[in-house]
Formats: C-alpha cells, sequence, structure tokens
C-alpha cells in the first residue's frame, strides 16, 4: 500500500523504504535503476511515467488544493512527456488546464509522444510560449527539462524559466527544477526556482548540492512502486553517492532505556570553551548535551562565568580554570570532550587546546577550536570536526565560495587533511569518515541561521558518542544521528516561523525525537 511519510525534511510517496530510496544517485545510475525496473520487473516504462504523473497532481493537489487553473509547461523529452500525463489527469480532475509546449510534439518520441497523444486525445490543446505567465495562472508545472541537462539553457527554455521566476504564481517542479545540473546543483546558467519538487525513483545529487535546495523547494519523492531489489539488480549495491539519514537509521544508535541503567552508562561529557563575554556558547553545548541524554555533563570555562552558569543550569557541573593543572582532573574523568564553542583564539584558549589534543580522549571539535587548528599540522582517528563553510575554508586554505561550489569534494579533501569524521554544516550537512558511506542530512531550515546553533549542535554530537561508546557504534553514523537530530529539532521549533528562531528553541524539542 502507498503511504507517505515525513521524517528527515523529505515528504516520501513509497511502497517500501528500499535503498534508492534513501540514497543520493548521479542522474547515470538514476536512469540506470528506470531501465532496470522496465527490463527485470515487468513495469513497463509508459506506466512509470503515468505513475510519475500521477505522484505529482497528488502532491499539487494537497499542497494547493485551492489551485484551479493550471500552466504545465512541457519540453521535448520524457519530462515532456510527465507534463503531458499531469494535463491529462489534471483535466480529469476538473481542473482548468492551459498547456504551453516549447518543443513540437510532432518531433516528440517513445514515450514522450505516447503522453502527447494521451493528452491530444483527451481533448487538450496547446498555446503558444509568450515571455509572461498568463496572469490567471494558480500554479505552474515546471515539466521543461530533465535530469539529462548537461549544456547551458538558452532561447525560448531560459526565456520561459525566466518568466516563471519573475512570477508570484507557485510551481511544482517535475523531477528536478529546469534549468539545474542534476550532478551538480549550479543552474545553466539559471534555473527555476521551484516551491515543490516531485522526484521519482532515485535522489539526484542536484538537489542537494550547489543551489540544488534553494531551487527545489520542498522535496518529495515518490519511488513509483519500484520494487526495492532494482538496486542489486542495476548492479548499484553501495554504490550510491551518499546516504540519506532518516529516523529508521537513529532508533539503533539510541536504544530503549531499561529500569536498571543508570547516569554512569551515559557517559560524561566535558565541554570546554566559553572564554571571556563568551559564556553562552558553552552553556548552549553543555545543555544540549545533557537533553540528549548524557550521563553527566561538566564545563571548564572561565572563572567569572562559572557562578552564573551554575545559577542557571544547575544540572551542569561548571568549573571555572584559569591554567592547565586546573583542567587535567576534569580530562581525567571525562568520556569525551567537546571544545570549542565561545573558545576564543587568545593565549588561553590555546594553551587549553594544547592539553585537549595531548589527551586520547574522543573529541568533537567546532568553533574557535577549528580556528586554532587549521595552523596545525594534525591527524587524528578519535575526533569529529564540525564546521561551517568558513572554517571549512580557514581548514582548507581555501574560499568559502569553493568550499559550497563542491561541498562533496570539500567533505573528502576535510577527510584526507585531518582524519577521522568530519561533519560539514550548512544546508545539506555532509557527515563522512575514510572508507565509508557518506551521509546526508536533509533535515533543517533557513531558521536556523543564527548565532548559537552549532553550540548546540556540538553539545548533540557529543552526548551521542558519550552514550554509543560502549556499544561501539562508528563516529561517523553517531554524527549523522546527532546532525538529523538537530535539523528535526530545528524543523519542528521553526512551526511557528523561521524568523525569530532561537538556538534555545530546539532544546525542548530534542525529547521527543529521542525517545521513540
Amino acid at each position: 500500500m502507498e503511504r507517505s511519510i515525513v521524517s528527515d525534511g523529505i515528504t516520501r510517496i513509497i511502497t517500501c523504504m528500499s535503498e534508492a530510496a534513501s540514497s543520493v544517485w548521479t542522474p547515470e545510475a538514476v536512469r540506470k535503476l528506470d531501465r532496470t525496473a522496465s527490463e527485470n520487473c515487468g513495469i513497463a516504462s509508459f506506466e512509470l511515467m503515468q505513475r510519475a504523473a500521477d505522484a505529482v497532481c497528488s502532491v499539487a493537489q494537497a499542497r494547493w488544493p485551492e489551485a484551479q487553473r493550471w500552466l504545465v509547461l512541457c519540453g521535448g523529452g520524457n519530462n515532456g512527456g510527465d507534463g503531458y500525463l499531469v494535463a491529462c489527469l489534471a483535466r480529469r480532475s476538473g481542473h482548468d488546464v492551459q498547456v504551453c509546449a516549447l518543443a513540437d510534439p510532432a518531433n516528440l518520441t517513445g514515450d514522450a509522444a505516447a503522453a502527447w497523444q494521451a493528452y491530444a486525445s483527451d481533448g487538450g490543446t496547446l498555446q503558444p510560449f509568450v515571455e509572461k505567465l498568463p496572469d490567471e495562472a494558480d500554479l505552474v508545472i515546471d515539466a521543461l527539462l530533465g535530469i539529462g541537462l548537461t549544456r547551458p539553457v538558452t532561447g525560448d527554455y531560459l526565456a520561459a524559466i525566466d518568466a516563471v521566476n519573475a512570477s508570484a504564481t507557485p510551481v511544482v517542479a517535475v523531477d528536478i527544477p529546469s534549468g539545474l545540473d542534476a550532478t551538480t546543483g549550479h543552474p545553466l546558467p539559471r534555473a527555476i526556482r521551484a516551491d515543490c519538487t516531485v522526484t521519482f525513483v532515485g535522489h539526484k545529487l542536484g538537489l542537494f548540492v550547489g543551489e540544488g535546495p534553494a531551487c527545489t523547494g520542498e522535496l518529495h519523492f515518490a519511488d513509483l512502486g519500484i520494487p526495492s531489489g532494482v538496486v542489486e539488480q542495476a548492479g548499484l549495491s553501495g554504490t550510491a553517492t551518499l546516504r540519506l539519514f532518516t529516523h529508521k537509521d537513529l532508533l539503533p544508535l539510541l536504544p530503549k532505556r531499561v529500569a536498571t541503567d543508570h547516569k554512569g552508562r551515559f557517559g560524561h561529557v566535558l565541554v570546554i570553551g566559553g572564554n571571556t563575554g563568551m559564556s553562552g556558547a558553552v552553556r548552549l553545548a553543555g545543555e544540549a548535551a545533557l537533553r540528549s541524554g548524557a550521563g553527566l555533563v561538566s564545563v571548564a570555562t572561565r572563572r567569572a562565568h562559572a557562578e552564573l552558569l551554575a545559577m542557571v543550569r544547575p544540572e551542569l557541573m561548571v568549573h571555572g580554570i584559569g591554567t592547565v593543572d586546573e583542567l587535567q582532573p576534569l580530562l581525567s574523568r571525562a568520556t569525551v570532550i567537546a571544545v570549542g564553542p565561545g573558545l576564543g583564539q587568545d593565549e588561553w584558549a590555546r594553551t587549553i587546546l594544547d592539553a585537549v589534543l595531548a589527551t586520547r580522549l574522543p573529541l568533537v571539535v567546532d568553533a574557535d577550536a577549528l580556528n586554532l587548528l587549521a595552523g596545525m599540522n594534525i591527524q587524528r582517528s578519535d575526533w569529529i570536526i564540525t564546521p561551517h563553510p568558513g572554517e571549512a575554508a580557514r581548514l582548507l586554505g581555501r574560499s568559502a565560495a569553493d568550499i559550497q561550489y563542491d561541498r562533496p569534494a570539500a567533505l573528502t579533501a576535510l577527510i584526507e587533511r585531518y582524519g577521522g569524521t568530519v561533519l560539514l554544516k550548512g544546508k545539506g550537512t555532509l557527515v563522512g569518515a575514510d572508507g565509508t558511506t557518506r551521509w546526508l542530512i536533509a533535515a533543517g531550515n533557513p531558521g536556523m541561521a543564527t548565532a548559537g546553533m552549532g553550540d548546540v549542535l556540538t553539545g548533540i554530537v557529543a552526548a551521542f558518542v558519550a552514550q554509543g561508546l560502549a556499544a561501539a557504534h562508528s563516529f561517523d553514523d553517531l554524527a549523522a544521528a546527532a546532525a538529523h537530530v538537530h535539523g528535526i529539532a530545528g524543523d519542528a521549533a521553526a512551526q511557528a516561523g523561521q524568523r525569530g528562531l532561537l538556538a534555545t528553541d530546539l532544546l525542548g524539542n530534542l525529547r521527543p525525537w529521542l525517545n521513540p
């Protein structure tokens, strides 16, 4: 039975949670999955096109139930064929449908030609393209260009993209926003900025990297009823570019607690930072660690902050330290260290970081600790570094624009340069380690682009490591789980609106996701 679930920022219209549905693929791999489904699974390619059209209509009608006048923009390939079938279904549902073809239907072949014939036989007509959308349209269906686009868009297609983007009419993109490179996520040279994208068979890498997230809008995935074994049949098992972290991946990492459990079983997190004027950073990280299930959390910070932090969050064990000697007893009791939130870059910070790096405890390294790390020549296998694009740029000696241009490549470079596990923050957070499948985190929203969010994430990561050590879970899985929970807590907090969202708003939204 078909069902719809949302667990990671993506709505999935699925019949089974297959490897194809939980992975991110190159366009070439998706085409191979599509062919294999047709050749080996007894599903005709035109049937898949009909299912795709049905998925688009279902999403559009659910998302914009009041939209009665649909404008469907059709190109010359199978993406255009999807559009003609969407138009058929919308007409049969009672919608007023206009179809604008940017390619002569007489030149269509294969399934696209069959789709056009179905539309024409149903009494459908075409209208000429003009460089302005009709004012009466309530909804635009973008079925112009698909995942095969590799060269810059020109002529009427580019004019149509510009016309759609200049309009305030909501847009549903079919499979991928037109003009977007399905591999890199870069517009060629411009792409439609959809309100919603319904993608099929397998997630395309370009939807998650580059400008993909900004062009995609709400992402809905439909597997079109393809059997779960299609990946193996296509010879693609274990070859996905990235794997999407979903809530089902979280459950094995945080099992239910039993009656005889005690705080000693869930680790002792030591948060180090909070230089002069930055006490809030360690408070956020420390409280996030507690809220994420760590058994004990200590905070080492400047002496001037210790008493205040203990008053506002008495569950934290706060210690004012001025020297490395004062830090040593805390290091000896910790399970995992989170260093960096509000650490600063003065002599106190450098001395503290040197002492931390001399230990063999697992580390979560963030913020100013990363900025200090950029000047060092050091690798570790037992740490998780959590840079945002600016910090990643400093760590690699590049620009932030370079990092964002190819985030998967930046993740690989960070892993090679620093070792351990890397959590590259940003929309479409990436997590990986040497020799493992890389995780992609789809949850999260623009409201989280505010001060303190990274400190909360640091605390969650440290808490997950503290709890996962006894079970020997890998650091990359634990870091991905933490980033996932951080994102869905942020999405839950943003239900009241993204603008004005605070880092502390996430703290109250963590527990429901950690206690299934």
